[in-house]
């Protein structure tokens, strides 16, 4: 193994193995684990041996600095394994079953989430939408599991530190796209220690002459205040001794980049920012922060609305401590964080330490989900990951932006207990941020004890009440018009997508026994006797249904047809049969059927309600048992096997205008105003809707529109066909035959 320190590179020191294991041994002490690392090691320096980086560098000095990163958190065995390996399935010919036999289920699955990411190649980037499909496709691949994403962020972070080794093209694609996905992410885990220093490798690649002005204000500013400050910690330091208060006190210089958006982005001048330097103290109780916070006040004047505690109302990513800024006796300002010792290192590496391993009992999965459940943004993260598979890219990403980056509403429980929401949430969202029942039965809403519309949008500070009822019809589709929050859309579109599959069950079971009745009352075969012949085990075990509602069902989709089944019955037909003679005569001159029947006489004609034949249409009549001829298209599947009771008949040649009832189904892609856009087509085409009925799939995000629309003929049907299929996003129309 190495023992020699490696050449500087960059400006950054290359670490050894040594130093990484002189980092875990601090508090891994298991020799299993350690041996399993040491041999992850020895596996890399052998399968990446001769691969060199773009620098000239090896390849295994890339592969050593992620590890020391992420022992650097305290992470576990595990986790610093599959920093290790990460690239290895990429780069060699090693696979991921091999991994799992040599490290486990729990490292492989890690490996193979950074294989998918690292095979996510950064696209020639030529338009807004292939640069938002990229960063999708990597918010996708990390958000299977926390661990994921520490590793890959400590991945991009060495890879920042060595972007001088490639063209600027590439070091600002690079740069750029590191800045608007690795960034936030760094930042809502809390891990500031590399958010830090991402945001000012990338501002110096992306903004460099702005870059060096602020480096050059800064240092010069420093070595000017620095005695000042100087003085401020000593005369701190004094009182807190004589009050015996147990600190630790250091300064710190205000990043780059915190510069540069309060510069450019925020609008101030370099002399308008107050906190250029810095003091933390770092005490050890929650009390001690408070009362060092009142002694700094009795000596020093606190600038008005400069004071932030986030003890008692932490930052979404965890961050706790008291801020706030003071006037010294040079009258510059300063600023002061005060905190204990374990809120200090949340600050520095947030979730990494929660999550720090731990001897003895440690379970990482279930150290995950705790994790999880205290960080509300990571099931949103979760659950738009999931669903984006059909979604426009920029859509998603702007979803991620408002929904997991500008997350900044903070509420309260009755209890008191702190909720964080996405800005413009309501107390629907609150509801379904408490539990997914909760939002399910939700009715009503108090906030700050007064009731409210369901769609209010909520204010940081208040106070929500929910009222539920377990009789309650559950949420609409109406509340996914108001709702902010990722996880209350994704429960709200569930619940939705069972109720409607619910409802169309019993609608397809309803069709499928009405058209089982409609063909056995033509054989003479009552509803009564049908039910008991398709309810016996003869026929469900012939067809493989467990009861006659899924026989039903399947009729309904012509698996089989009702005529099948007669025929399977072997139901005799009649074979001599008479008109009925006192039907009502269809066929007379200013009689309303269009349809006619050489030779029929007195027999009575109807249109069929099963395919809804239309002027234009293939027709073919069917002699019905005392209810004459009823007229069928002639692919209508409730005849097209049918030999001895056809009879042909013909549309009138002139047939007055008129509209008849046709029943449509239209397939699309999932969308707001996708029904508004239909309702436009059927209006500026004047065509008449007797019936209408919407239901979306939330699990492939697509929605299904059926509708009886009153058309002419058979040609003003395929006109409203093309109109409606020039709707975006919708993909299939078609008639509909019962």
């Amino acid at each position: 193994m190495e023992s020699k320190k490696a050449p500087v590179n960059g400006g950054y020191p290359l670490h050894t193995f040594q130093e990484v294991e002189d980092i875990y041994m601090l508090y891994i002490s298991s020799p299993t684990d350690r041996k399993r690392i040491v041999e992850a090691y020895d596996f890399i320096m052998e399968k990446h041996k001769g691969q060199t980086r773009r620098s000239g560098e090896p390849y295994y000095h890339h592969l050593v600095e992620v590890a020391y990163i992420l022992a650097s958190l305290q992470c576990g065995p595990n986790t610093i394994i599959a920093g290790l390996l990460h690239d290895v399935v990429e780069d060699t010919d090693v696979t991921v079953e091999e991994i799992k036999k040599k490290w486990g289920e729990e490292v492989s699955k890690i490996v193979d989430a950074l294989t998918k990411i690292q095979r996510l190649k950064l696209s020639k980037i030529t338009s807004e939408e292939f640069e938002a499909e990229d960063h999708r496709k990597i918010f996708i691949g990390m958000a299977k599991d926390i661990r994921v994403i520490i590793i890959k962020l400590a991945d991009r972070l060495h890879n920042l530190r060595t972007l001088g080794a490639l063209n600027p093209d590439r070091q600002q694609a690079i740069a750029k796209e590191s800045m608007e996905v690795f960034v936030p992410i760094a930042e809502r885990l809390g891990l500031d220690v590399i958010k830090s220093e991402m945001e000012d490798i990338c501002i110096s690649y992306l903004e460099p002459e702005k870059y060096q002005e602020i480096k050059k204000l800064l240092s010069k500013k420093a070595k000017i205040l620095q005695k000042s400050l100087d003085g401020l910690k000593k005369r701190i330091a004094d009182v807190l001794f004589q009050k015996e208060i147990p600190f630790e006190i250091s300064s710190r210089v205000k990043s780059i980049y915190s510069i540069y958006r309060k510069m450019y982005i925020k609008g101030h001048s370099f002399e308008e920012i107050f906190d250029i330097l810095a003091l933390r103290i770092i005490t050890k109780t929650e009390i001690q922060c408070y009362e060092i916070l009142g002694l700094i006040h009795q000596m020093y004047k606190p600038v008005p609305g400069r004071f932030k505690d986030y003890i008692a109302m932490p930052k979404n990513n965890m961050y706790q401590s008291l801020h706030t800024t003071v006037v010294g006796g040079d009258g510059n300002f300063y600023e002061v964080q005060i905190r204990t010792e374990e809120m200090d290192q949340v600050a520095e590496t947030g979730i990494a330490a929660h999550w720090a391993y731990k001897e003895g009992g440690y379970n990482s999965q279930a150290e995950q989900k705790e994790i999880e459940n205290k960080l509300h943004w990571f099931r949103d993260f979760v659950a738009l990951s999931s669903e984006s598979e059909n979604d426009n890219a920029s859509s998603y990403m702007d979803s991620i932006n408002h929904d997991i980056f500008e997350s900044n509403v903070y509420v309260f429980t009755p209890k008191g207990k702190v909720i964080e929401l996405p800005n413009g949430s309501t107390p629907v969202d609150f509801a379904y941020r408490i539990h997914t029942k909760v939002g399910d039965q939700c009715v009503g809403a108090l906030v700050n004890g007064m009731m409210v519309p369901l769609n209010t949008i909520l204010k940081t500070g208040d106070m929500i009440e929910i009222k539920t009822s377990k009789t309650s019809p559950g949420p609409s589709e109406g509340w996914l018009n108001f709702v902010a929050s990722a996880s209350a859309k994704s429960a709200i579109k569930k619940f939705i997508a069972k109720k409607n599959a619910e409802l169309l069950r019993e609608d397809r079971i309803a069709k499928g026994k009405q058209s089982c009745i409609d063909a056995f009352h033509e054989r003479g075969v009552e509803e009564d006797e049908m039910m008991k012949l398709l309810n016996s085990d003869k026929v469900l075990d012939y067809y493989g249904f467990d009861d006659v509602d899924a026989l039903f069902i399947a009729v309904t989709g012509r698996k089989p047809t009702a005529a099948a089944l007669i025929d399977y019955l072997k139901i005799k037909k009649p074979v001599n049969f008479e008109f009925n003679q006192t039907a009502k005569r269809r066929d007379a001159k200013g009689d309303s059927c269009p349809v006619y029947c050489r030779g029929a006489g007195k027999i009575a004609i109807s249109l069929a309600n099963c395919c809804t034949p239309i002027p234009g249409d293939d027709i073919i009549g069917y002699i019905t048992k005392g209810k004459g001829i009823s007229v069928h298209r002639k692919n209508c599947p409730n005849v097209i096997n049918e030999k001895e009771r056809l009879i042909e008949v013909f549309w009138r040649e002139d047939i007055e205008f008129a509209t008849y009832p046709v029943d449509i189904v239209i397939e699309a892609s999932d969308r707001n105003n996708l029904l508004v856009d239909v309702m436009a087509v059927f209006n500026n085409a004047k065509v008449g809707v007797n019936n209408l009925h919407a239901r979306s799939n939330a699990q492939n995000l697509s929605a299904t529109i059926s509708a009886t629309i009153m058309v002419s003929d058979s040609k003003r049907l395929q006109d409203i066909f093309v109109l409606l299929k020039g709707i975006t996003g919708v993909y299939r129309v078609d008639r509909v035959i019962h």
